[in-house]
């Protein structure tokens, strides 16, 4: 089955939505406008249910097929919102909001499952139930753990889950998946590092921090090159290097650092969190100064399960024909992830073409993308839960 011809119909509407969304963008959980567009349209369209507020602003809506009790129940997700920077598109449907912009395609998102969700409201060729679920704070705040945490997956009475992200490179109709983990979990960290302040030109009656720091950074790159196997993969990065002092000549007090652990798997996770406090405190033992170690476990890796991958897979094929299968997995981490692990399903990445990349201030969701990820989304439904 191509993409549906009902989609090509459609598309200059999709398109409207989109770049309204696109023009007022908001951010992480406050989503007034997007979550009041999301719930109207999904009321205009005649879902059975419309449910605002899961997961503080998220909005799910609930379809019915011809028959609610013969098939399964499926959820499909979309992220809603926004990231804190200056667009420098200069499209006319650029961000009215200065500082905010849709720099990742979640008005794409959402756009294509509203899509989606006009097109099953409108057939119910299906004998189950679809439930689109449209998710706040994708962008560091965990919305599809305060989705899950409250209640969505037993209230709603999901039983597989599947979401899409588009993917700037990859040609437009074409998708990439793989089964198992897809993206990283991303684990954060922030090292104080405390030793003996004084005047520069006596550097002998201090414990310089900047010094202690910076062999710090260098002994935290041998977590990957030297604590992990080879064929298994860690990023660790100190992205934040900051002193109390600006001066030239003050050897500060303490020195803080900040980075972020990117891992595919709970064990090499756990030994990357161990390696990363041992050696941040036992380095800074060694110069007589102190490192206070705070680790935080943000986003768990995104893992497909086989069985609804293959099945992913298959309806992209059927779709464009052009899947890209086994891709290599991303280090850039996703709150989907919490979904999955709630129940199984698979994500996937379809082609925005050749854009900038997201989180650029350059970058814009490709409305060409939009009938093949409606129709893949469509097709889960059908195809998974087909009608007798």
């Amino acid at each position: 089955m191509p993409v549906k011809n009902r989609f090509a119909e459609l598309l200059d509407e999709i398109t409207a939505w989109r770049r309204d969304i696109h023009a007022h963008p908001e951010l992480m959980y406050d989503l007034p406008r997007t979550s009041a567009l999301v719930a109207e349209k999904l009321r205009e369209f005649g879902c059975d249910e419309v449910v605002e507020g899961i997961g503080r602003s998220g909005v799910v809506g609930v379809i019915r097929g011809k028959s609610d009790s013969a098939g399964k129940v499926i959820g499909l997700r979309a992220d809603m919102d926004a990231l804190p920077i200056h667009e420098a598109t200069g499209l006319d449907y650029a961000s009215q909001t200065p500082g905010k912009m849709h720099a990742c395609g979640h008005d794409g998102h959402t756009a294509m499952l509203l899509g989606a969700a006009k097109y099953l409201a409108e057939t119910r060729n299906f004998d189950g139930t679809a439930v689109v679920i449209f998710q706040p704070a994708e962008e560091g705040g965990a919305g599809g753990k305060a989705m899950v945490d409250d209640g969505m997956m037993e209230r709603f009475g999901i039983q597989e889950v599947y979401g899409m992200h588009n993917m700037p490179g990859l040609p437009v109709g074409f998708f990439a998946v793989r089964p198992g983990p897809i993206m990283a979990a991303t684990d954060e960290f922030t090292i104080t590092v405390t030793g003996k302040g004084g005047h520069a030109a006596k550097p002998h009656e201090c414990i310089d921090t900047v010094l202690v720091a910076s062999h710090i950074v260098l002994a935290l790159q041998s977590v990957a090159s030297r604590n992990v196997d080879p064929l298994k993969q860690v990023v660790v990065s100190v992205c934040t290097f900051r002193t109390e002092s600006e001066a030239f000549n003050v050897i500060p007090q303490t020195v803080l650092l900040k980075g972020t652990v990117r891992t595919l798997e709970e064990g090499v996770r756990d030994l990357a969190e161990a390696r990363v406090t041992a050696l941040a405190e036992t380095t800074a033992a060694a110069f007589g100064a102190t490192a206070k170690v705070e680790y935080h476990r943000n986003y768990p890796v995104t893992e497909n399960a086989p069985e609804q991958t293959e099945f992913a897979t298959e309806i992209a094929r059927q779709v464009s024909g052009q899947v890209i299968e086994n891709t290599p997995p991303l280090m850039g981490g996703e709150d989907f992830s919490y979904m999955l692990n709630a129940r199984p399903g698979a994500y996937i990445f379809v082609g925005n073409g050749d854009t900038a990349s997201v989180h650029h201030p350059a970058y814009n969701f490709s409305d060409e993308t939009i009938p093949y990820g409606c129709s893949w989304f469509a097709e889960i439904v059908e195809r998974r839960m087909p009608a007798a």
